[in-house]
Protein backbone atom coordinates (compact mmCIF):
# COMPACT_ATOMS: atom_id res chain seq x y z
CA UNK A 1 0.00 0.00 0.00
CA UNK A 2 3.03 2.35 0.35
CA UNK A 3 4.57 1.74 -2.45
CA UNK A 4 1.71 2.58 -4.58
CA UNK A 5 0.78 5.37 -2.36
CA UNK A 6 4.47 6.31 -3.01
CA UNK A 7 4.07 5.66 -6.59
CA UNK A 8 1.46 8.08 -6.89
CA UNK A 9 2.77 10.82 -5.36
CA UNK A 10 5.35 10.87 -7.39
CA UNK A 11 3.60 10.82 -10.48
CA UNK A 12 1.65 13.27 -9.46
CA UNK A 13 4.53 15.59 -8.50
CA UNK A 14 6.51 15.06 -11.90
CA UNK A 15 2.58 16.21 -13.73
CA UNK A 16 2.48 19.68 -11.57
CA UNK A 17 6.01 19.83 -12.60
CA UNK A 18 5.06 19.49 -16.14
CA UNK A 19 2.15 22.25 -15.84
CA UNK A 20 4.99 24.99 -15.80
CA UNK A 21 5.42 27.30 -18.83
CA UNK A 22 9.11 27.31 -20.77
CA UNK A 23 8.85 31.03 -19.87
CA UNK A 24 9.54 30.19 -15.94
CA UNK A 25 12.90 28.46 -16.89
CA UNK A 26 14.48 30.58 -13.70
CA UNK A 27 13.64 29.66 -10.16
CA UNK A 28 11.35 26.80 -9.52
CA UNK A 29 7.80 28.36 -8.91
CA UNK A 30 5.98 28.87 -5.67
CA UNK A 31 4.02 25.46 -5.84
CA UNK A 32 6.76 23.30 -6.15
CA UNK A 33 8.87 25.65 -3.16
CA UNK A 34 6.07 24.72 -0.68
CA UNK A 35 4.93 21.73 -1.34
CA UNK A 36 7.91 19.71 -2.27
CA UNK A 37 10.48 17.97 0.25
CA UNK A 38 13.41 21.59 0.47
CA UNK A 39 16.29 19.18 0.33
CA UNK A 40 14.32 17.59 -3.12
CA UNK A 41 13.73 21.23 -4.85
CA UNK A 42 16.55 22.12 -7.22
CA UNK A 43 16.77 18.46 -8.15
CA UNK A 44 13.33 18.40 -9.32
CA UNK A 45 13.48 21.66 -10.88
CA UNK A 46 16.46 20.30 -12.75
CA UNK A 47 14.65 17.35 -13.72
CA UNK A 48 11.60 19.26 -15.43
CA UNK A 49 14.07 21.38 -17.18
CA UNK A 50 16.33 18.92 -18.53
CA UNK A 51 13.26 17.34 -19.98
CA UNK A 52 10.43 19.62 -20.62
CA UNK A 53 12.45 23.08 -21.53
CA UNK A 54 15.70 21.78 -23.18
CA UNK A 55 15.65 22.94 -26.79
CA UNK A 56 17.04 20.23 -28.18
CA UNK A 57 14.63 17.45 -27.01
CA UNK A 58 13.75 14.71 -29.54
CA UNK A 59 9.93 16.08 -28.83
CA UNK A 60 8.49 18.66 -29.49
CA UNK A 61 6.36 20.81 -26.99
CA UNK A 62 2.93 20.03 -28.45
CA UNK A 63 3.83 16.31 -28.56
CA UNK A 64 4.84 15.87 -25.13
CA UNK A 65 1.40 17.99 -24.30
CA UNK A 66 -0.71 15.88 -25.95
CA UNK A 67 1.36 13.20 -23.99
CA UNK A 68 0.83 14.65 -20.97
CA UNK A 69 -2.85 14.93 -21.78
CA UNK A 70 -3.42 11.19 -22.29
CA UNK A 71 -1.31 10.36 -18.66
CA UNK A 72 -3.34 13.26 -16.67
CA UNK A 73 -6.73 11.99 -18.09
CA UNK A 74 -5.85 8.35 -16.75
CA UNK A 75 -4.31 9.44 -13.49
CA UNK A 76 -7.19 11.46 -13.19
CA UNK A 77 -6.19 15.24 -12.22
CA UNK A 78 -8.52 17.38 -12.81
CA UNK A 79 -5.72 20.59 -12.84
CA UNK A 80 -3.27 18.42 -15.09
CA UNK A 81 -5.95 18.00 -17.43
CA UNK A 82 -7.18 21.62 -17.56
CA UNK A 83 -3.70 22.66 -17.55
CA UNK A 84 -2.52 20.11 -20.45
CA UNK A 85 -5.24 21.01 -22.53
CA UNK A 86 -4.64 24.54 -22.83
CA UNK A 87 -1.20 24.10 -22.78
CA UNK A 88 -1.62 21.56 -25.85
CA UNK A 89 -3.83 23.80 -27.57
CA UNK A 90 -1.26 27.09 -27.11
CA UNK A 91 1.79 24.82 -28.77
CA UNK A 92 -0.88 24.33 -31.84
CA UNK A 93 -2.71 21.14 -30.96
CA UNK A 94 -5.99 20.86 -32.52
CA UNK A 95 -9.23 19.71 -30.83
CA UNK A 96 -9.12 16.97 -33.20
CA UNK A 97 -5.42 15.92 -32.03
CA UNK A 98 -6.47 16.37 -28.34
CA UNK A 99 -9.53 14.11 -28.58
CA UNK A 100 -7.44 11.45 -30.56
CA UNK A 101 -5.04 11.84 -27.75
CA UNK A 102 -7.57 11.16 -25.02
CA UNK A 103 -9.36 8.12 -27.46
CA UNK A 104 -5.91 6.69 -27.46
CA UNK A 105 -5.47 7.06 -23.33
CA UNK A 106 -8.90 5.32 -23.15
CA UNK A 107 -7.99 2.58 -25.39
CA UNK A 108 -4.77 1.35 -23.89
CA UNK A 109 -6.89 1.74 -20.64
CA UNK A 110 -9.79 -0.62 -22.09
CA UNK A 111 -7.09 -3.20 -23.28
CA UNK A 112 -5.25 -3.41 -20.16
CA UNK A 113 -8.03 -4.40 -18.45
CA UNK A 114 -9.43 -6.49 -20.78
CA UNK A 115 -5.89 -8.53 -21.03
CA UNK A 116 -4.81 -8.32 -17.09
CA UNK A 117 -8.41 -9.12 -16.07
CA UNK A 118 -8.86 -12.08 -18.16
CA UNK A 119 -5.40 -13.08 -17.32
CA UNK A 120 -4.52 -13.75 -21.11
CA UNK A 121 -1.15 -15.29 -21.85
CA UNK A 122 1.39 -13.06 -21.57
CA UNK A 123 3.32 -15.60 -23.80
CA UNK A 124 1.10 -15.71 -26.16
CA UNK A 125 -0.15 -12.21 -26.93
CA UNK A 126 3.89 -11.43 -27.07
CA UNK A 127 4.13 -13.96 -30.07
CA UNK A 128 0.97 -12.70 -31.61
CA UNK A 129 2.53 -9.15 -31.35
CA UNK A 130 5.43 -10.00 -32.45
CA UNK A 131 3.93 -11.71 -35.66
CA UNK A 132 1.87 -8.86 -36.27
CA UNK A 133 5.02 -6.67 -36.74
CA UNK A 134 7.72 -8.99 -38.55
CA UNK A 135 7.13 -8.33 -41.84
CA UNK A 136 8.88 -4.93 -40.88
Amino acid sequence: MNSIMITTASALAFTFMAMISPAQGGEPPAFIQETFPEQGVEAAWSSYKSVFLDPDAALDTRTKELMALAVAAQVPCDYCVYYHTRAASAHGATEAEIREALAVASLIRKWSTMLNGSQYSETRWQREVDAMFSGQ
